[in-house]
């Protein structure tokens, strides 16, 4: 064999042990969320982040993504994060009913008027130590909300609340049920994913969404009507599990840490937003019925039923003993000193 050959043979076998080498030393972490792998919410926010922790790590973390409820069901993916079940996992805290009572506090009507206002608020009341106890059994990484949800209906103008009578509308959370149920309507829990089967097979006869979710999740398929009536704000963290993130280098932890927080909040918050705009605008397009409700809180059909969704659920906070009007004031003044630094 002569020396050339020998040289080149020699070079490929160091390459392909440094590669081998490289790719053992890389830690594979599981993330698992519910919306479709297709979606923006994907690609620009949960993508994005693990590119970045690749990219920032040398290659040292990556991670296997597991979109649509495909490793977790989306109201497990919380407790399959605790378990080990997932190494990370991003969902809705209203999914689990009564678990983050005072996280949902950034749901109630008026609290923000969008998304990036609204993942500033709830990173905010996380980062002052409101909610800590409600996330001790995992690693919250960052904090974000949609904008604010609507209302959507197959067939159906609604205009004041009394026109939701006897409606079956899907609802996000408990708290964006309770405040439906003020309303007039029937309220129907299911994950996201559920929707578009059931408004197809009938089962409901529409539903409380952001609009981003209405592109998302392709209900502007099947609805005529929307009532931009902004009434709740569904909340998600993204958050890791304990014990994974302890076994990691410090190297691979100061990346984590790197990317956690406002940073990444306000990330998720502006894809929100502008997702929010392509939503509306994809309904426009389809020739359907928009009613905009603005400062709902002071309409003089819609405020009643608001500020006794508001009242009930602070009052049903102190019941259980929580501080419930502390965490909503500290909201308030958290919305106020957001929306000023987004101004």
């Amino acid at each position: 064999m002569n020396r050339t050959l020998t040289r080149c043979l020699l070079a490929a076998s160091i390459a392909g042990l440094t590669a081998a080498s490289a790719s053992a030393q890389a830690t594979t972490l599981r993330m698992a969320h519910f919306w479709p792998g297709a979606s923006g919410i994907n690609q620009e926010i949960f993508e994005a982040w693990a590119a970045t922790l690749e990219e920032e790590s040398g290659g040292e973390l990556e991670v296997e993504m597991f979109p649509s409820g495909t490793l977790a069901k989306p109201d497990s993916i919380y407790e399959a994060v605790a378990n080990g079940i997932a190494d990370i996992g991003a969902t809705a805290q209203g999914y689990t009913a009564g678990r983050f009572p005072l996280s949902q506090i950034v749901e109630l009507p008026g609290v923000a008027t969008t998304a990036t206002q609204g993942a500033c608020v709830l990173q905010t009341l996380y980062n002052e130590g409101h909610l800590d106890e409600e996330y001790a059994d995992t690693r919250p990484l960052f904090f974000f909300t949609t904008g604010p949800g609507g209302i959507h209906t197959i067939d159906t103008d609604v205009q004041v609340p009394s026109d939701l009578e006897g409606l079956r509308i899907r609802r996000p959370t408990a708290v964006a049920g309770d405040i439906l149920e003020n309303m007039g309507a029937s309220p129907v829990g299911m994950p996201a994913p559920d929707i578009y089967t059931a408004m197809q097979r009938g089962v409901i006869d529409g539903l409380s969404f952001p609009w981003e979710g209405l592109k998302g999740f392709r209900i502007n398929e099947l609805v005529e009507y929307h009532t931009e009536v902004p009434f709740y704000t569904l909340i998600f963290v993204a958050t890791m599990n304990q014990q994974t993130y302890d076994s990691l280098s410090p190297e691979e932890q100061a990346v984590i840490d790197d990317n956690s927080g406002m940073r990444w909040a306000g990330n998720a918050g502006e894809v929100f937003d502008r997702l929010d705009v392509e939503g509306k605008q994809e309904a426009k397009e389809a020739g359907h019925t928009i009613r905009e409700i603005e400062n709902p809180l002071e309409h003089p059909d819609w405020q009643q039923p608001l500020q006794e969704g508001i009242d009930n659920y602070l009052a049903q906070l102190e019941e259980r003993g929580l501080p419930g009007r502390e965490v909503y004031e500290a909201a308030l003044a958290a919305s106020e000193s957001c929306a000023a630094d987004q101004g």
